[in-house]
């Protein structure tokens, strides 16, 4: 009777080690970083001997913060892969895929929603406290998903494929901090070829007088006073743009990001210093804890962002 027994486990034991049954229960990517593959819409995670994709087809991924929920597909899919052997971007986005590693086992999801949650990538400048947006966190979870597995189904109330980023070219801002002043509006403006920041100035605050040492006149960013726009250009920009009723179609505006509206003592400050140059008058002007805004992104200038100098003459 002994004898049968240890037969008997001894056959368990070896049926259990046999890799050709393999069979996945439980899926797990989050620590794995996700990629694209270049010539078609296929977003995956591979770790080892595993894939996990999405076929994004049917999915637009935006430059606002947003949240979004897409039904799972024919168009927007999601597959499993088991592998016998390590997976490479070849195996997954080739158009003639290698003929090794081999699928030995696939689900594909029958139902369920993609969440994607966007966000800016904003990286913080330790020395001055400024942002700028350097691309867009898209953060992709299934809700409710089931995958047809051949010989069941697995079901996950929540599972969390993680994040997936698109870079993007931060703004520019290679201004030239010499400022020009519009003779009847008194507009201020610094511009390069491409784009220009824009302050609809308070006129009192640019006076031909020097301010006593460390006293410059204050005010905060408005929305018509004190207004404060950036612009990016999709053509040439010349100073004949500028000082005109209203501003022409071309160059064309590419991007417009408004400064958000002043808080006292905590944000959305100009402040003037003036003091006397040559024949006439320097006013160096500084923007302190701006925040320049677009839909449902923002980014900060910083503590101290000086916009530039402006000389004037009696």
């Amino acid at each position: 009777m002994k004898k049968i027994l240890s037969i008997l486990f001894l056959a368990v034991i070896l049926n259990s080690c046999d890799d050709g049954d393999l069979t996945q229960e439980n899926i797990n990517f989050e620590s794995v970083t996700a990629q694209k593959c270049t010539k078609t819409n296929i977003i995956y995670k591979v770790k080892e001997n595993e894939a996990l994709l999405i076929d994004a087809s049917g999915i637009q991924f935006p430059t606002e913060e947003s949240t979004q929920e897409i039904d799972i597909n024919t168009t927007n899919r999601v597959i499993y892969r088991f592998y016998n052997g390590t997976v490479t971007s070849a195996t997954l986005c080739e158009t003639i895929p290698p003929a090794n590693p081999i699928v030995v086992d696939e689900w594909i999801a029958t139902g369920g929603k993609i969440v994607i949650t966007t966000k800016a990538v904003k990286p913080l400048n330790q020395t001055d406290n400024s942002t700028r947006i350097t691309g867009y966190s898209h953060n992709i979870t299934f809700k409710n998903i089931t995958f047809d597995k051949g010989n069941g189904t697995q079901v996950y109330d929540t599972f969390t494929f993680g994040d997936y980023i698109l870079n993007t070219t931060p703004l520019p801002f290679s201004f030239t901090k010499v400022l020009k002043q519009c003779p009847n509006t008194k507009q201020l403006y610094d511009k390069n070829s491409s784009e220009a920041l824009i302050l609809d100035i308070d006129p009192a605050l640019i006076k031909n007088e020097t301010t006593p040492l460390n006293t410059p006149r204050i005010a905060l960013i408005g929305n018509t006073v004190n207004k404060l726009t950036y612009r990016l250009f999709g053509g040439l920009l010349t100073d004949s743009y500028f000082c005109n009723t209203t501003y022409p179609a071309t160059p064309s505006v590419t991007e417009e990001w408004i400064a958000i509206p002043g808080v006292a003592n905590t944000s959305g400050t100009i402040e003037v210093t003036t003091t006397t140059f040559g024949t006439g008058f320097k006013h160096t002007i500084v923007l302190k804890k701006v925040k320049l805004k677009k839909g449902t992104n923002d980014f900060s200038l910083g503590d101290n962002y000086i916009y530039g100098e402006l000389q004037t003459t009696n």
